[in-house]
């Protein structure tokens, strides 16, 4: 139940929020070189390792969706915010949207050839984190890649730390945890990128992404 509600109200939220977000962050890669330079990496090994879809899981308003989709993926977006996909639809509406949940994706297992999960972790409550990793595994084929992004601790002997996000309550994580539990859940790590806050930044965080590959 507390799962339940906690799901709830980060949904309506995000909701609500909707509108502002997509417009605060449609052209949000335009100034980063280098989270353009990891979604190249990762389109690039999920393109040598077959043809099998990409699904975006945590898609929001289906800006970088539209941009894997640019780099040759066959991608879908999945949000649990009906309203971001709502938005994304209108954006990008030769492209699929789906309302849905990272913890049970509407997929059979073993068909996808890459998932990006881009911050949308990050309101999932640390106890729960075991169940999505094993449903990025569930739907990843043999090979399949995962490129998982994330704001890091300040303290890498704390798991998790809480932060104050501006839609709903989040966490960041420690980076070498967060790497056991994929490969716990069967997801070698591959690579990893540290991106160090810019002055400008509002929040002084650390971003990782980590790459990861199904055995």
């Amino acid at each position: 139940m507390v799962e339940h509600d906690v799901l709830s109200a980060t949904r309506e939220a995000y909701d609500t929020a909707a509108p502002t977000y997509a417009q605060l962050f449609r052209g949000e890669l335009r100034d980063r070189p280098l989270d353009r330079a990891i979604l190249g990496a990762f389109a690039e090994v999920v393109s040598a390792s077959g043809d099998g879809q990409v699904a975006d899981l945590g898609c929001g308003p289906g800006h970088i969706t539209a941009y894997l989709d640019e780099l040759g993926l066959a991608v879908f977006g999945v949000d649990a915010s009906p309203a971001m996909i709502e938005l994304a639809r209108q954006a990008y509406p030769g492209l699929r949207f789906d309302v849905g949940s990272m913890a049970a994706v509407n997929i059979a297992d073993g068909v996808l050839g890459g998932v990006l999960s881009r911050w949308s972790i990050i309101h999932t409550p640390p106890q729960e984190i075991p169940v999505i990793l094993a449903e990025f595994h569930r739907v990843l084929a043999p090979g399949g890649h995962l490129l998982i992004g994330f704001s890091a601790s300040d303290d890498p002997s704390h798991p998790t730390q809480v932060f104050d996000h501006t839609v709903a309550p989040a966490y960041r994580w420690s980076p070498d945890h967060l790497a056991a539990m994929l490969c716990e859940s069967g997801l070698a790590e591959v690579a990893r990128m540290v991106r160090q806050p810019q002055p400008t930044d509002r929040r002084q965080f650390q971003e990782i992404h980590l790459l990861a590959r199904k055995a």
